[in-house]
């Protein structure tokens, strides 16, 4: 499955299921949050932000649609 821009996601956290809505898909190695990732054009991360504002990186495979 793949995700674009706006769509609302949710996915399993350490805490319990989280929820956020994508605010960009990146095709290159990066940081978010103080955390590195490393993303491709085959193998995308999607950049998901919580309500209170802090940004996550995920890949399609942990992501689901809400």
């Amino acid at each position: 499955m793949t995700f674009k821009v706006g769509d609302a996601v949710k996915w399993n956290s350490h805490g319990g299921e989280a929820r956020g809505r994508v605010v960009w898909v990146v095709h290159e190695d990066g940081e978010v949050s103080g955390f590195a990732y490393r993303a491709s054009r085959d193998d995308p991360r999607y950049i998901v932000e919580l309500e209170d504002g802090q940004q996550v990186a995920h890949t399609a495979q942990a992501l689901s649609k809400v």
